[in-house]
């Protein structure tokens, strides 16, 4: 009799794991990317033929975190192949998360503080290296864009020279739905201090870095760590080399402090790739107007991102637009581009599929075509021209 129990319990506990590794990543990405239900929005025919023509871009989607086949449309998340398609996306940054605090403090997370990333890999059955390594989590993401690329060559290239994206865009202008699939990282963790690293995440397909995400790291200071630290040694280092071999250097989640340590010892265009215009939104998250245009000041560009905290509340393809000029009125408008966050634990009002409804809002809000040209992607292909070699 009691051998039968602890049969029936070891088998119930059994159910209950794989039950959790079954489908508890799923309802988790469910829940943290959500997209608020509403009914279609209204495109004019003016703004759909527009968007037909433009070359879109997008500085920063986390898709490659989550267990989707993004090969294959999704009923959930914010981004896959097909919806990149039906919104005439050109150029997608896909970023890799490593390291995240639970519960995304925007204030203070101190470095040590239990790690969302950690989990999830456990979670949804990463390889075992990736479970204690944020740098294996780096290479495993990078490798899973890799079998994308392989799996629906159509559909998606990953691009690392100026050269490869300008075979996407020429397929493109002769009718083939190719993405350019550029990768990137959500801070420098994946250096674990090691500056070594940055080749063998280079040789991965790698070519934008972030410096920090929500900690403080061995690069420099987050804006939502503790103190406001700048630059470290290391990180000096790290964004010297960043500058000379042509990686794409964003200040997203960077300390003010560390920001404008960037901006002084650089003499590249810098980028903060998902952001939105203090003036407009006074958050934390957004960077103060005098550093922003800072930054913009040196060529590069800021993405706007499509998720309240930074819109203020307004998420509707009427309200980023709106965010769109505000930005434009600070930086200019050879300084404004796309920076989602999609599918980076974020509500959003509409996915990637639905990007026209934004072209027909920025055309509502008043901006030219040639405008709406440039935010939606001339200048982010201005930035990345300037860098990828």
């Amino acid at each position: 009799m009691i051998k039968r129990i602890l049969l029936t319990v070891l088998g119930f506990a059994l159910l209950v794991v794989v039950c959790f590794f079954a489908f508890a990543p799923s309802i988790a990405e469910k829940m943290r990317n959500n997209v608020i239900g509403h009914e279609p929005y209204e495109v004019s025919d003016e703004a759909a033929a527009l968007h037909a023509t433009l070359t879109v871009g997008d500085w920063h989607a986390d898709s490659l975190l989550w267990n989707r086949d993004l090969t294959k449309r999704g009923s959930y998340g914010q981004v896959d192949l097909p919806r990149l398609g039906e919104g005439n996306v050109a150029m997608q940054v896909f970023t890799a998360v490593t390291k995240s605090p639970m519960g995304l403090n925007y204030d203070e997370n101190d470095a040590d503080a239990l790690d969302n990333i950690t989990l999830l890999s456990i979670g949804q059955l990463w390889p075992v290296r990736t479970w204690g390594s944020i740098y294996e989590r780096a290479m495993y993401q990078a490798e899973k864009l890799h079998e994308f690329e392989l799996e629906d060559p159509d559909h998606l290239r990953i691009v690392t020279t100026e050269a490869e994206l300008d075979e996407v865009l020429e397929a493109r202008a002769n009718a083939a739905p190719l993405v350019a699939g550029i990768l990137g990282m959500e801070g420098a963790h994946p250096l674990e201090g090691d500056i070594a690293k940055m080749d063998r995440l280079w040789d991965a397909g790698y070519r934008l870095m972030g410096l920090t995400h929500f900690f403080d790291n061995e690069v420099a200071g987050s804006l939502h760590g503790t103190g406001n630290h700048g630059l470290t040694e290391f990180g000096r280092e790290v964004v010297a080399k960043a500058e000379a071999d042509g990686w794409i250097i964003d200040l997203a989640h960077v300390s003010p402090q560390a920001a404008r340590e960037v901006v002084d010892m650089t003499n590249v265009p810098l980028i903060v790739s998902h952001s939105g215009i203090h003036g407009h939104c006074a958050v934390k998250r957004n960077f103060e107007d005098d550093l922003i245009k800072d930054i913009a000041a040196t060529g590069g560009v800021i993405g706007m991102g499509y998720w309240a905290e930074v819109a203020c509340g307004d998420i509707t393809p009427t309200g980023i637009a709106r965010m769109i000029v505000a930005a434009i009125e600070t930086v200019g408008e050879d300084h404004v581009s796309l920076g989602s966050d999609f599918d980076g634990s974020v509500e959003t009002a509409f996915d990637t599929s639905e990007l026209p409804a934004l072209t027909s809002a920025l055309l509502d809000a008043g901006l030219t075509e040639d405008q709406v040209r440039k935010i939606m992607g001339e200048n982010m292909l201005r930035v990345l021209r300037a860098r990828l070699n």
